[in-house]
């Protein structure tokens, strides 16, 4: 089993480089089959994640997202800004390594403190370079300088000692094309979408153009008092859980994954666009229309082929809503072709 290391170019970051980078990757490699994007992100503490700097994030589907959301794509309306799209969920392959690597963790046989002790003979990632690990309140911004030295120390949030060095934690990746350096922001966007873990900036060009797992080492709490002295030791511990991650996947399940292509091309091949809104109890109305779209919808019996049909472009339109509705409605009916007589 082969293993490639790619970084995006320097001084290159956000979703667009990365997914550039993914694509030519691709290209040149066209037997590569899944990919772990490893790097740093802003944590996220909460009263549900005891998030520490050195921690680990995963990305994994939880709740209405596949593990990374695109906190800032979608648009302003007079209502306040909507985020539109949807990204894809890592492949089953990586997927089940991640339950591997829990379940050796909750059994006390993960590998992953003896790789830390190695890591720690390297002196830029030695934990003991870092500093303190300081969350401030929410409210408190920075004093100024590289570093907090000169923040009060009585703006501290209170926290329990931890008896583990390094926690996993598995959930929903915030993804963007910003840094984010504000507390109040963070815990508001955490919020809105159900609690994320981190926040980092290219993830979400990756998921749907290459099938990964997103792996983070917790460098800050993507608040004002962000500074790089934690970056070496997060950026390391990160590497070290992806190898612990690729430790357990056998060589016959990689063999026996579609290409990172095929997988792509299998996932958009059926849609062009899925709309990501659930659909409206309450709507009433637009009987003419949806009975014209189902009409044209249903495929013959006799016929296998695709049908589109375009919604004009009216003042009243509410073309949206009669899609999700008109999919809800096609999504109860299963047709069954009858037309072949052979047993």
């Amino acid at each position: 089993m082969r293993r490639l290391i790619v970084c995006l170019p320097a001084g290159r970051i956000g979703n667009n480089p990365a997914a550039v980078v993914a694509t030519q990757m691709k290209a040149t490699f066209k037997g590569i089959r899944f990919g772990l994007m490893v790097g740093i992100g802003g944590g996220v503490p909460s009263a549900a994640a005891d998030i520490r700097l050195g921690d680990v994030v995963v990305s994994q589907p939880d709740k209405t997202f596949g593990g990374v959301v695109q906190y800032d794509s979608g648009k302003a309306t007079p209502s306040g800004f909507e985020r539109t799209g949807s990204l894809n969920t890592p492949p089953q392959i990586l997927l089940s390594a991640v339950s591997k690597v829990r379940a050796n963790e909750f059994r006390g046989k993960s590998k992953v403190s003896e790789h830390i002790g190695k890591l720690d003979r390297i002196p830029r990632f030695q934990r003991s370079k870092t500093g303190p690990d300081v969350l401030f309140h929410v409210s408190y911004d920075h004093e100024g300088g590289q570093t907090c030295d000169g923040c009060k120390t009585d703006r501290h949030e209170d926290r329990q000692p931890r008896d583990e060095e390094v926690v996993s934690h598995y959930g929903t990746v915030a993804s963007g094309n910003q840094v984010m350096k504000n507390a109040a922001e963070r815990d508001r966007v955490s919020a809105e979408l159900g609690g994320v873990l981190c926040f980092e900036m290219e993830a979400a060009g990756l998921m749907n153009s290459f099938p990964c797992l997103v792996i983070r080492g917790i460098c800050d709490y993507a608040d004002s008092h962000k500074n790089k002295r934690w970056q070496p030791y997060a950026a390391g511990i990160a590497a070290v859980y992806a190898r612990e991650v690729l430790s357990v996947i056998p060589p016959a399940d990689v063999a026996k994954t579609r290409t990172a292509e095929e997988a792509i091309q299998s996932a958009s091949k059926n849609a062009i666009y899925s709309i990501p809104f659930l659909p409206n109890r309450s709507f009433g109305g637009r009987r003419a229309e949806l009975q014209v779209l189902k009409q044209r919808l249903v495929v013959d019996r006799a016929c296998y082929k695709k049908s589109i049909v375009g919604l004009g472009n009216g003042q009243d339109a509410g073309r949206t809503a009669v899609c999700v509705h008109c999919k809800t409605e096609l999504a109860r009916v299963l047709h069954l072709l009858g037309a072949c007589t052979e047993h």
